[in-house]
């Protein structure tokens, strides 16, 4: 076929590849659900082990499988001995990412007991270890990166409020507490985006569940994915007052260069997270010393509303815009808020996991060649 003649759908948007039960992106309303709840309902009346055990299983959970699936999320998240040791013989310079995709394939899967899950599957039990212990890894890496060892769970804990406990050093407070659970839930899920694709990808290739989880959290770290909180929390810190915002929007614009964190692939009206995420942001943020830099990210999302009007464009903020000062009032720093989204988004992962494989086929797209022509190359003599 002539190249002039094929359509490249570069990037894939538009193209349907499969079938998924799992999440609903309804970009032109400015919608998500998962398993047909709106993420709205899921925020405000259930908990993160909750929104795990649906997005695996397609239902809710009764309080007992609930309490079984947390309490083995617990059991699981603490280092090994032996993942202190690689940890410790680590630069302490690695970024988080880093560590959790490096990290992923090494871990000690092994379990003595899991939950009565409703499915028989081995690999996914030991990527429920793999999930809990990320949570237990990043943790240790803070610490490390600070000469502390590292804390012990607490069982009378919920698995939430235990990360909270060994990346801080303390028992979380219920403001805190809830703030994570919000934000883990949001970044729980979110269709055929990037990373989960390519998890989508190395499951067809019926590669084991490590392997999976290492690629997908590979491909969550770059900045045009997952890396666009930490970017957006920078560029504000850059920025430094919202009397700045609209210079330095114009700049950009003249430049060309992407404000990270504005606008969405997928939504064409306002990112239904960030509705969730602005408000609770603003409400962390006012009287305390991240109050400015609320405020200046407020300016530039405003500055850069103003300026697609005059082109006679909308844009918004996506979830990534207001994750970071989310993230930054909870005290953790900026370069770990993509790993904070990896193991968020690791449940996820696992979903499409076992989706992918319950209908198993080798993702194996074709490229439109465009080199030399064999054909007309010279023939030896």
């Amino acid at each position: 076929m002539n190249a002039q003649q094929t359509t490249i759908h570069k990037g894939l948007e538009g193209i349907i590849v499969d079938r998924t039960a799992i999440a609903k992106v309804e970009g032109a309303i400015g919608r998500l659900s998962y398993r047909g709840i709106d993420i709205k309902e899921l925020t405000a009346a259930h908990s993160f082990v909750d929104c795990v055990w649906l997005v695996l299983f397609g239902s809710l959970p009764s309080t007992e499988q609930a309490r079984a699936l947390d309490d083995f999320l617990v059991r699981s998240m603490a280092p090994t001995d032996s993942e202190q040791r690689i940890l410790a013989a680590l630069p302490r310079s690695k970024h988080p990412m880093e560590i959790l995709q490096g990290l992923t394939p090494l871990i000690d899967r092994r379990f003595a007991d899991a939950p009565a899950l409703p499915v028989e599957s081995t690999e996914l039990a030991e990527g429920l270890v793999i999930a809990a212990r990320l949570a237990g890894i990043l943790a240790a890496w803070q610490h490390l990166r600070h000469g502390e060892s590292l804390p012990v769970p607490d069982r009378t804990l919920g698995f939430q409020a235990n990360f909270l406990l060994l990346f801080s050093g303390r028992r979380p407070t219920v403001q805190a507490l809830a703030t994570l659970q919000v934000t883990q839930i949001l970044q729980m899920e979110h269709g055929f985006n990037a990373s989960t694709f390519a998890a989508r990808v190395a499951t067809s290739t019926l590669a084991p569940v490590q392997a999976v989880l290492s690629a997908a959290i590979g491909t969550l770290s770059g900045p045009l994915h997952g890396g666009a909180d930490e970017a957006a929390l920078q560029m504000a810190l850059e920025i430094g007052a919202p009397a700045n915002a609209a210079d330095y929007v114009r700049q950009c614009l003249a430049q060309k260069r992407r404000i990270m964190g504005m606008g969405h692939r997928e939504y064409k009206t306002v990112d239904p997270r960030a509705r969730i995420l602005k408000p609770m942001a603003e409400r962390l943020c006012s009287g305390s010393t991240h109050e400015t830099l609320f405020k200046t990210l407020v300016a530039v999302e405003e500055a850069v509303q103003q300026a697609m009007a005059q082109r006679g464009r909308k844009i918004h903020a996506n979830v990534e815009f207001y994750k970071g000062a989310v993230m930054n009032a909870l005290g953790i720093p900026s370069d770990f808020f993509t790993s904070m989204f990896a193991i968020g988004r690791v449940y996820g992962y696992l979903a499409h996991f076992l989706e992918q494989r319950a209908d198993n086929r080798l993702i194996r797209p074709q490229a439109q060649y465009v080199g030399p022509d064999p054909a007309s190359a010279a023939q030896p003599e």
